[in-house]
């Protein structure tokens, strides 16, 4: 199929981009990497008067590390996120995360921030935002503002962006000292959406003790998750006394994973349990090699 007749912009600036949203109201839509609104729209599940296109936006692109943490455009594609070295070394996550996503086909056209705009429940740019705590910069004709991570992802394929707002970066803060991160998903084939996945990072005083903890989930409800009970039990805890079982069942019982024609929830919160403890011992045991 194709999709309904609409009106195609390609602005070069981000004020041009904010001005056509503001003007155009929710009958326009943006278009980033398009993997997911191209299909949308060419099946005519939803319908836009007007596609305003991000790709010839020059100043959403790019990766700097400053200040304690690493900010990436919102365009910046997820290949070049998955081979810089950059992110290597400051995010570990976030680049551990990327050659999950799809195949290499997607990750070239995909961009950081159509995924996290996008919002879907099962992907893991999401999940990552939200373990690290990552800041949103978000802004309009009325000017930029930041979203904290906590507050962006309100439902599935919902955010807090309003119709005007365009996202113009996410600033990741990046964990210094004796630290460990892992990914771990299950899926039906490489490259589907995860039934279940978990994110984890920790990080390790100098006697093996946990000072700081984070663990995201992902396909586990109608938004990526935090684990804070499971994460502040982790804290203060030797490294090698870590029960991360234990660990992932807490994690997984405070969920309410979908059920539908993929998988069970029952299926989704056993599995669960075990992917958390998977990535978790994984991080641990990085945090303690150095």
């Amino acid at each position: 199929m194709k999709p309904a007749p609409f009106e195609y912009h390609a602005p070069e600036k981000v004020a041009d981009v904010a001005g056509l949203l503001r003007d155009f109201g929710d009958e326009a839509k943006v278009l980033a990497g398009g993997q997911s609104l191209v299909p949308i729209m060419a099946l005519r599940l939803a319908r836009f008067d007007h596609v305003v296109d991000l790709n010839r936006v020059d100043e959403l692109s790019g990766i700097e590390r400053r200040d304690g943490t690493l900010r990436i455009g919102a365009m910046t594609r997820q290949a070049e996120i998955e081979r810089d070295t950059t992110v290597a070394g400051a995010v570990p996550l976030l680049a551990r995360a990327t050659p999950f996503i799809g195949h290499f086909q997607i990750r070239n056209r995909g961009t950081l921030g159509g995924s996290l705009a996008h919002a879907d429940p099962a992907a893991e740019y999401p999940a990552v935002a939200l373990a690290l705590d990552a800041e949103f910069e978000v802004t309009n004709t009325h000017g930029p503002r930041t979203v904290p991570a906590s507050e962006f992802f309100v439902s599935t394929f919902m955010t807090a962006l309003d119709i005007e707002d365009v996202l113009t970066g996410v600033r990741f803060p990046v964990w210094s000292g004796r630290c460990g991160f892992a990914v771990e998903e299950v899926a039906r084939r490489f490259g589907d959406f995860a039934l279940t996945g978990a994110v984890c990072a920790v990080e390790l005083d100098g006697a093996d003790k946990v000072t700081r903890a984070a663990i995201g989930m992902f396909a586990m409800g109608t938004t990526p998750l935090r684990a804070p009970e499971a994460e502040a039990g982790l804290t203060g805890s030797s490294a090698g006394d870590v029960d991360v079982e234990e660990v992932g069942r807490t994690a997984a019982a405070a969920t309410e994973p979908p059920d539908d024609i993929h998988a069970s929830a029952a299926y989704r919160r056993k599995v669960g349990a075990v992917v958390v403890a998977r990535a978790l011992r994984t991080a641990l045991e990085e945090a303690r090699s150095g």
